[in-house]
């Protein structure tokens, strides 16, 4: 029996309508999936932590952050802090902590040496020769965490197996659309796309929010040089350790991260970073990825199916997936339900949207910077010419 176009093209978008309603079902069952929760360290038997904050400018609630992990139920750790520049506005935030808490280790090195395209990275090779102990842990500046933190993470870096510990994060978005689209993405798209790939056994991840690692580890990778010129330098350091045979642990402690998009052009640039770095890192992964943007995607193959009831009744179950994961993922603190609801239409066709001109070019912003990032990850440069 031979086909016409019609009826393939009606297989097909059921066929794409399907493959959206089950990666959605599965979303939502991986959002309330967790971790088996790991046991806290006991004071005697707790190993001395380094945490590395490398800082940029006065960036939201900055200080609440900061504040969070000088309050750890822990025994023995310290903070190091970095900085290119003296002028720039989180020293006095820093300087406001050490007085706080006189009995807390904190340092801060101030280095403007510059030791590869990333100036995250520069920054942790500067403020290495600060820290003392050898169990340590990198965090973004905007990140803020429980009192146990550190309790729940240092066991399982314990085991010498284990390379990395990482941790998923919530984002919690400042007042306004814009932060609330970005929050959305992070916590209803990202995360949710983490944790089925951690449901069907893969651990491909490493996220700057959290990544805890053993200093002999970092060593026998090259140190934080090897990533130096590395855009996604939180996935290339698990994929380091993971190529010397070393496991990465996804933590079942969920950090909060703050989201801060001021405007829309601002939210397109930061997500299109990230899509872009996720292309360039894992290109196939990201080619298909687009079943994962749901229920437009759901709509395109019912619509490609002429409307067919097999089409619509998997649009239905796609969309009905869709809420309960968007339930699934508020927290009680989130504010205006409802309006959060209206959103959802406008966060996801947007995602699908950028996904796609993530393909246009490997351009990226990051700050007031712009790089062009290569199939490797490393992030080159733009040079601005001016006439």
């Amino acid at each position: 029996m031979i086909l016409n176009a019609q009826t393939w093209m009606v297989w097909f978008g059921t066929a794409l309508t399907a493959a959206a309603a089950a990666y959605t079902v599965a979303a939502s069952v991986a959002v309330r999936t967790r971790a088996k929760p790991g046991s806290a360290v006991l004071p005697g038997g707790a190993p001395r932590v380094t945490i590395l904050k490398p800082l940029c400018g006065a960036e939201h609630e900055l200080y609440e952050c900061l504040l969070s992990f000088c309050r750890q139920d822990y025994p023995h750790f310290e903070m190091v802090f970095g900085v290119s520049d003296g002028a720039d506005p989180a020293v006095d935030v820093v300087a406001r902590l050490k007085l706080e808490f006189p009995g807390l280790d904190i340092k801060l090195a101030i280095d403007r040496r510059q030791h590869g395209s990333s100036r995250k990275v520069s920054n942790l090779i500067n403020m290495m020769p600060l820290a003392r102990h050898d169990f340590l842990v990198i965090s973004d500046s905007d990140v803020r965490v429980e009192p146990d933190y550190l309790a729940k993470i240092a066991p399982a870096l314990i085991d010498p197996r284990v390379g990395i510990v990482t941790c998923p994060y919530h984002g919690n978005p400042r007042p306004g659309l814009w932060s609330l689209l970005g929050s959305l993405f992070i916590n209803e798209w990202f995360i949710p796309s983490v944790r089925v790939a951690a449901m069907s056994g893969s651990r491909a991840f490493a996220f700057g929010a959290t990544i805890a690692i053993r200093r002999q580890v970092l060593a026998r990778i090259g140190g934080f040089a090897a990533i130096a010129n590395q855009l996604a330098d939180d996935y290339r350091l698990g994929e380091l350790t993971r190529r010397l045979g070393l496991s990465t642990v996804l933590s079942d402690v969920v950090v909060e991260t703050c989201v801060d998009e001021r405007s829309f052009g601002e939210l397109v640039r930061h997500e299109l970073r990230w899509l872009r770095t996720i292309r360039a890192v894992r290109p196939v992964g990201y080619s298909l990825s687009f079943v994962t943007f749901g229920v437009p995607v759901a709509l395109i193959g019912s619509l490609l199916a002429s409307g067919g009831r097999p089409a619509l009744g998997l649009l239905g179950v796609t969309a009905l997936a869709r809420s309960t994961l968007h339930v699934w993922t508020r927290r009680k603190s989130d504010s205006a339900p409802a309006y959060r609801f209206l959103v959802l239409p406008l966060r996801d066709g947007l995602s699908l949207a950028l996904w796609a001109w993530g393909f246009v070019t490997r351009r990226v912003h990051w700050r007031d910077d712009r790089y062009r990032v290569t199939r490797d990850g490393s992030a080159h440069p733009v040079v601005r010419i001016t006439q």
